[in-house]
């Protein structure tokens, strides 16, 4: 199984530090994130500050390299910007750096960069007044970055979400079919996160609607009526269904925690090799 978390996790260390607790823990794979006090430069839902910690491609590699002489494949590069903001200048800033990022990831090469769709300051999720407005800006926003991301060879992965504007499992099927038909792209993959959508969809739905577009999994949990997530463990999906469709439909996908941190760690590991035994797949 490839199984990892997200080096975010263990943002207080340095990623050489990171490399070597997550190896120690039998990690194999990460989602790499600027997030730690030798690569900084995370901006959730913003402009990724890439030259204000100094950040070039030639680092990338390096820390990048840090993990695979660990052990650990370095699955994605998590950005998270802002692809929604209704403000054109803020919008384009967002798209311009989240380029730049490709071409830092080719020459490390990482080849998934993943981020979630944006969100407005003054609220987040679904109006009447703009629910339509939203999915075309998002498109729009998804179809360019398809575009560069192809000229290098790279995928662009989107994590959706039940509090956002594509709420859906269906829905965001929907987003990935849509920007296919009108531009050809066949690169925008989907970061699943079964968190994100057990309110609207469950762990049969996923699958159902996405499993040709999956590049790797998010590990969390949440409550049906929660707004944020959980560790693993702590909310309301069914793992053991969910593995069991996992290791039907996706054996050799990612499996990569969010939210789990240092302390939890090992709890969170003990869960996951139980609900993966009760599907009957392989842990480890």
């Amino acid at each position: 199984m490839k199984y990892g978390i997200v080096s975010r996790s263990y943002g207080n260390m340095t990623v050489t530090e990171a490399a070597k607790f997550m190896r120690s823990k039998g990690y194999n794979c990460t989602e790499l994130c600027m997030t730690h006090p030798d690569f900084g430069g995370w901006a959730y839902n913003g402009v990724p500050g890439i030259d204000e910690n100094g950040i070039t491609k030639e680092i990338m590699k390096e820390k990048a390299d840090i993990m695979r002489d660990c052990g650990i494949e370095v699955t994605a590069l998590g950005i998270f910007t802002n692809l929604l903001s209704p403000d054109d200048g803020f919008r384009n800033k967002c798209i311009e750096t989240f380029v730049r990022c490709m071409d830092m990831a080719e020459y490390a090469g990482i080849k998934n960069l993943s981020t979630e769709l944006g969100f407005r300051d003054e609220y987040r999720g679904i109006t009447t007044e703009n629910y339509e407005s939203d999915f075309r800006r998002l498109k729009e926003s998804f179809t360019e970055l398809g575009h560069k991301a192809k000229e290098r060879g790279l995928d662009i992965c989107v994590e959706a979400c039940a509090i956002d504007v594509i709420p859906s499992a269906k829905r965001l099927r929907d987003f990935i079919g849509q920007i296919e038909k009108e531009s050809g792209l066949t690169n925008i993959k989907v970061l699943m996160d079964m968190a994100n959508f057990i309110a609207n969809s469950d762990e049969d739905d996923v699958f159902k609607y996405l499993t040709p577009h999956i590049a790797y999994f998010h590990g969390k949990d949440r409550k049906v009526n929660d707004c944020y997530g959980r560790i693993l463990g702590d909310g309301e999906i069914d793992w053991a269904k969910f593995f069991a469709n996992y290791f039907k439909f996706t054996p050799d996908i990612p499996f990569i925690l969010e939210y789990t941190n240092e302390e939890t760690t090992d709890i969170t590991n003990e869960r996951v090799e139980k609900f993966v035994g009760k599907a009957g797949g392989k842990f480890l």
